[in-house]
């Protein structure tokens, strides 16, 4: 972009990129702002003001004009099923950010009618009925009417799903199948199943009869992930940490994100970790994978981060709050060889814990195992979740060397939440701020893509405001993270949970060049218009990545979306509602900031002798008014 008075000169250090004329946010307290940056192979090569990258500038140097917007750091989604995500994206219809339950209904019409037979239409995640105006679920008489043929099925957090008539006969559900352990499927009087399936409490029969459904094969899973990726560059993630979860089994689900790294086609960093899918087998796995890669294992795009969200499927509660906390069995025992044999072999984990009397037996397990010398013993681990952990747990945690990793699920769960139990124990659900006073690392991120929506500003707005998306307020003043804070989640402590803290979540010379130029200013927009920010700019080691306004173009062009029927070919990811303007509140508080500002106006005038000094009745300028 030719920019006035920056003249290209020849130099040996030329910059491949310069950002300028912004606002910038660098998350370095030596030099928490700036004007302009320059990235050179990777890199932050200077960081400051116009003069400060004029030296950069050669002939091959792209220069950027940020058009006095607001730059920060990219975004580092710290608990994000990215790589399942990426593995099934072009086959999902995404109510993301969809406003009514009409308009998912014919959108999901439309699909069915393009879906070629043997195909399913899958709604997996990203939204909740308490987002909609009828605030509810479709039934399944509304997705029979939509689609009589075309197998439906439609996931509703880690609460239930909707299946049309067609989609139960492609499962095979019928009157004599048996309820798996856990879950339930819904009959009628006359004993068929009903189209609902529930998670009392486990969520295992909603995913594995998704797991039912065709998957994609060949190249149309790299394609996928491609597309899954930079619909995540949309938002200004540059990186993630993948929690793996159920159904991902490596290596071979793996294998996709391993080959478009190779081919230097990932557009998004991506720090994994390996979870046992098979229960009664998880010491096994856990030691073959000890002997066959280490965590850091990999390079700045792609490496290992540890073991987990699971270690052992006993120990694992389940977090749908609909449902009574489950009660789980003994499963220290196996447990504890679990953490032994990754503790011993330099392995860090995360630990799926929703509930404090499941975080409280953890600890008594990891307790014992510092009394032989193995906590704290410098390898990274922490819980993820932790909805009600307790302040005694929190000491615990913090002598033990671990992390905290928290999402935004009650963006999405909160009123079930509330129901169960009660808007005290919401109000403090997870305690971040008794996280941060203990000088933990917290991690933010969504939990995405079965549950939260993997935009990350829905989650920076729960953070700030307390808000879910059907607008309650959950937290309370006291409980809540101010922007910088909640930002820092987001970018310096998810570095910090991969190890990278060094080069990666801050903009400083010798860095990442990772950055996200924002469409609103984050630290001054309303607090409503925090969850409508996206990136305009989206760079990762200096490359583009993610192009739109007046960037359109600067970035790489991706392949077609395959399969043609897909629907993100059609309707694409996150659906970005227009804002819905002033609210009541803010109108009222507006109008009275104006009020003030006549009366100080006045009084301005007054003392000058431009107006009287008391306020008397102005005689009307139009004469309708005019006795």
């Amino acid at each position: 972009m030719p920019v006035g008075g920056v003249v290209p000169r020849a130099t040996d250090d030329a910059a491949d990129l310069v950002v300028r004329n912004a606002k910038i946010h660098t998350g370095d307290p030596g030099r928490p702002h700036a004007g302009a940056i320059a990235i050179r192979a990777g890199v932050i090569a200077a960081v400051g003001d116009d003069k400060d990258v004029a030296a950069r500038i050669g002939s091959a140097t792209k220069v950027v004009d940020a058009l006095g917007r607001r730059v920060i750091p990219g975004l580092n989604d710290s608990h994000l099923h990215v790589i399942r995500g990426g593995l099934n994206y072009v086959l999902e219809l995404r109510w993301d950010g969809v406003p009514t339950l009409r308009q998912g209904l014919a959108m999901l019409r439309e699909q069915a009618a393009r879906t070629p037979k043997g195909q399913w239409v899958r709604v997996v995640g990203g939204w909740s009925a308490e987002q909609f105006a009828e605030r509810r679920l479709p039934t399944v008489a509304e997705l029979n009417a939509a689609a009589p043929d075309t197998p439906v099925f439609v996931l509703h957090l880690y609460q239930s799903a909707v299946l049309n008539r067609a989609a139960l006969k492609a499962a095979g559900y019928a009157r004599d199948t048996p309820d798996p352990r856990g879950g339930q499927i819904v009959r009628g009087r006359d004993g068929e199943p009903t189209g609902m399936l529930l998670a009392a409490p486990s969520a295992l029969v909603l995913y594995s009869t998704l797991a039912k459904a065709p998957v994609l094969e060949g190249d149309d899973k790299k394609t996928s992930t491609r597309h899954f990726l930079r619909e995540l560059n949309r938002f200004g993630l540059t990186s993630a940490i993948d929690a793996a979860g159920g159904f991902q089994n490596f290596p071979d689900n793996y294998s996709t994100v391993v080959e478009l790294a190779a081919a230097g086609q990932l557009s998004l960093r991506i720090a994994y970790h390996l979870f046992p899918q098979t229960a009664g087998q998880e010491i096994d796995d856990l030691a073959r994978w000890i002997e066959m890669a280490r965590p850091e294992d990999g390079d700045a795009w792609l490496r290992l981060n540890g073991a987990g969200e699971n270690l052992t499927w006993a120990a694992a509660d389940f977090e749908n709050f609909t449902q009574p906390r489950p009660e789980l069995a003994d499963y220290e025992a196996e447990f504890e060889k679990a953490v032994r044999l990754l503790m011993e072999n330099g392995w860090g984990f995360r630990l799926h814990a929703t509930y404090d009397e499941t975080i409280r037996r953890d600890l008594a397990v990891f307790e014992k195992l510092a009394a032989e010398g193995l906590f704290p013993a410098g390898n990274r681990w922490l819980f993820d979740h932790a909805e009600t952990v307790s302040a005694d747990s929190l000491d615990r945690v913090a002598a033990l060397g671990g992390a905290m990793s928290v999402q935004n699920r009650l963006s999405f769960q909160g009123e079930a939440f509330v129901r169960r139990y009660g808007p005290g124990a919401a109000a403090d659900a997870p305690p971040i701020r008794a996280m941060l006073d203990r000088g933990l690392t917290v991690g933010a991120g969504t939990d995405a893509t079965r549950v939260s929506t993997y935009n990350p500003w829905i989650a920076l707005h729960w953070l700030v405001t307390g808000r879910t998306v059907g607008d309650l307020t959950l937290r309370p003043p006291q409980s809540r993270v101010d922007r910088s804070t909640a930002l820092a989640m987001f970018t310096e402590a998810g570095a910090a949970l991969t190890g990278e803290q060094d080069v990666k979540g801050v903009l400083r010379t010798g860095c990442f060049g990772d950055l996200a130029v924002l469409s609103e200013d984050y630290f001054t927009v309303p607090e409503p218009d925090i969850a409508h920010i996206e990136s305009l700019l989206t760079v990762i080691g200096g490359r583009i990545v993610h192009a739109a306004a007046e960037y359109e173009g600067l970035d790489e062009e991706p392949p077609p979306v395959s399969p043609a029927w897909s629907p993100v070919a059609h309707f694409g990811g996150y659906q970005a509602a227009p804002r819905t303007g002033l609210s009541g509140v803010r109108q009222a508080e507006l109008l009275g900031q104006a009020v003030e500002e006549s009366v100080e106006h006045r009084q301005w005038r007054a003392r000058r002798g431009l107006a009287p000094e008391t306020e008397t009745a102005s005689p009307a300028l139009d004469p309708c008014f005019s006795l």
